[in-house]
């Protein structure tokens, strides 16, 4: 993907990749602590125009991914967002989603990179459905916080008890995220999804009028690391960071609420979801640490964690937060997990949840 035209912007700073400053986005615009308070306290603007985007369109297109993925979605209102999985035979995650249906289209926004191979499962199980799916590179996404509050709060429901009565699960998506149209006529749609703790709204844009909408809405920019302050502050993980080939949802509280809905049965994994929560325990647990910050430098995704002589977990985003230090998202054994006095250590960084 070219890289964002964001990135001309005055103290633009790309993401680093291999060790070089050669990100499609940009990691700062100069201000990485202030970026933060701002998204934070203020409102700010974050440039997410290197996430995937997919369209399926097509009179079957929810029941179809109803059908196969983890997300409840026959009942999905149009103008309303939610997530989705897509799981292994094993129950393992294989990919996550944002989804939106504009009436007529629903849009799946997914990792970097992640798209050609959701694009891949998805034409595998089309066999004879009536959808047209297409991979958009015409479209981009920005996020913005403590945006504008004349869409509706989301709303997420709880994660049923182990033995559920099936009755009292309802037959909707597990998270509703208000949406629709943008106010001024423009092309594209808003979805409002309050993954920090806050206000925080999706926007769809064509891809050419990036530049424009920044400008027209009067917010500051701020870069990959804001953003990732605010997600680990907020427990909002990234899949293939946060998790592994391993992970299953049980593992990743965060994205089981939001993303399974527990009593859906018959898609790929279904089994495993089940089994773990109706008579077992997922092995490990996705949770939030504090590193001591005597390294200058946040340690890298899939640094081993250890206590004493054992390897008990592994890291995935490790950031430095304008308020809280150094802080990280983690898998760690469940005994451990459930043991927050536990001494670890990351890298040569002492930590504790």
């Amino acid at each position: 993907m070219n890289a964002s035209v964001l990135l001309k912007r005055p103290g633009a700073v790309a993401t680093i990749e291999n060790g070089e400053h050669t990100g499609t986005t940009a990691w700062h615009y100069g201000d990485p602590l202030g970026e933060q308070r701002a998204a934070d306290t203020g409102g700010a603007i974050f440039d997410l125009s290197d996430r995937d985007l997919i369209t399926v369109t097509g009179g079957e297109r929810l029941s179809w991914l109803h059908q196969i993925t983890s997300q409840h979605l026959l009942q999905l209102p149009a103008h309303t967002g939610t997530e989705l999985m897509v799981l292994s035979p094993t129950g393992r995650i294989e990919h996550h989603a944002g989804v939106y249906d504009d009436g007529t289209t629903t849009w799946l926004d997914c990792e970097p990179g992640a798209g050609e191979a959701l694009l891949r499962f998805l034409h595998m199980m089309k066999f004879f459905t009536e959808v047209d799916i297409e991979l958009r590179t015409d479209w981009a996404m920005l996020t913005v916080t403590q945006a504008s509050l004349d869409l509706a709060q989301p709303h997420i429901s709880e994660v049923p008890p182990a033995k559920y009565v099936a009755a009292d699960v309802p037959s909707i998506p597990t998270s509703s995220y208000p949406g629709g149209p943008h106010p001024d006529g423009t092309p594209g749609w808003r979805r409002r999804t309050d993954r920090f703790g806050k206000a925080t709204v999706d926007l769809l844009v064509p891809r050419q009028d990036l530049d424009a909408t920044v400008d027209s809405l009067g917010l500051p920019l701020a870069g990959t690391w804001a953003h990732d302050a605010l997600r680990v502050a907020n427990q909002a993980p990234r899949v293939g960071i946060d998790t592994d080939h391993k992970t299953i949802p049980h593992e990743v509280p965060a994205l089981l609420v939001r993303a399974v809905h527990i009593d859906k049965g018959c898609y790929r994994g279904q089994e495993t979801v089940a089994r773990v929560h109706n008579l077992g325990q997922a092995p490990r647990l996705l949770v939030s640490l504090h590193l001591d910050g005597t390294d200058e430098h946040p340690p890298q995704p899939d640094t081993e964690i250890t206590s004493g002589e054992r390897t008990v977990g592994r890291l995935g985003t490790a950031v430095q937060h304008y308020e809280e230090g150094q802080i990280a998202l983690a898998l760690l054994k469940r005994k451990i997990a459930s043991a927050p006095e536990t001494k670890l250590t990351v890298g040569s960084q002492a930590a504790q949840q």
